[in-house]
């Protein structure tokens, strides 16, 4: 079973970069994350992320990618729930505006308010005077957003149409894997070319020379992960801040301490 799962492991991520191979890549970019969330923190920049893309592209391992070794309180991920019933009664961009980042902070988006071009106008959640709005006004708004010192990158992850239908096929035979998949991926997945539509859509828009789009290929999730976050690194005016060497101090002496007799709880250790 342990073999078979490696195996499903090494399909999904892709063959072309093994994994020692990208261990090792991975391993020196979180140490280059590191040197960014130090010059981050030390200097107040504002870093905002946004991730967008087909449903099963891996938006989500890529994130987890980027801040499984650094500080959640610089790098702050936001995946926002449905809107409440008052959130729907604000003006759209309301609720997003208050997750912006703040001075020494990285905000990641998985999702953002590109919801409103994308899964809400092909589901019909939002009307098209209402896309029609939100497209005018985003380009003004990611301006305004850049004007505050913000470095904004977006990225857009592409999957290609048979990699999509064995992920999600995948998630339907994983247990492990059941979560992701929801109702509202079920309804959109027979709606490839509406998606394909919007994206266009969206992209005319909003790919703008302040704030561009990124795309991805990702249908290799490996090497998706390493282009993102090599990509993200370049795009941050980074130093590496000489730090202090770091000793650990002498253990205090028991003196007079000892253990008591005490019957812990432990915990059942079966492995």
């Amino acid at each position: 079973m342990a073999k078979q799962r490696r195996a499903e492991s090494e399909a999904e991520a892709g063959t072309a970069l093994g994994r020692k191979d990208y261990d090792n890549a991975l391993a020196a970019l979180h140490v280059e994350l590191v040197h960014m969330q130090n010059w981050i923190k030390a200097s107040g920049t504002k870093v905002c992320v946004v991730f967008e893309g087909r449903d099963g592209a891996g938006k989500g391992g890529t994130i987890k990618a980027i801040t499984e070794r650094v500080s959640p309180r610089v790098f702050r991920v936001v995946a926002l729930p449905a809107p409440t019933e008052r959130e729907k009664t604000q003006m759209y961009m309301q609720r997003y505006i208050p997750h912006l980042p703040a001075a020494g902070e990285v905000v990641i988006f998985d999702r953002s308010w590109y919801n409103r071009a994308g899964v809400e106008r092909v589901m019909g959640f939002a009307s098209d005077e209402q896309v029609d709005v939100f497209l005018h006004a985003v380009p003004l708004m990611e301006r305004a957003i850049v004007g505050s010192n913000v470095l904004l990158l977006k990225y857009w992850l592409e999957v290609t149409p048979e990699e999509q239908t064995r992920r999600l096929q995948s998630r339907i035979e994983d247990g492990r894997k059941t979560w992701k998949l929801t109702e509202m991926d079920l309804k959109s997945y027979s709606r490839w070319y509406d998606y394909s539509r919007a994206r266009d859509a969206m992209f005319a828009a909003s790919d703008t020379e302040f704030a561009p789009w990124h795309v991805v290929r990702s249908d290799n999730k490996r090497s998706a992960r390493l282009n993102i976050i090599s990509h993200l690194l370049a795009s941050v005016p980074y130093e590496r801040i000489k730090s202090k060497k770091i000793t650990l101090p002498a253990r205090q002496k028991p003196g007079n301490y000892k253990a008591p007799d005490y019957p812990y709880r432990y915990i059942p250790e079966k492995y």
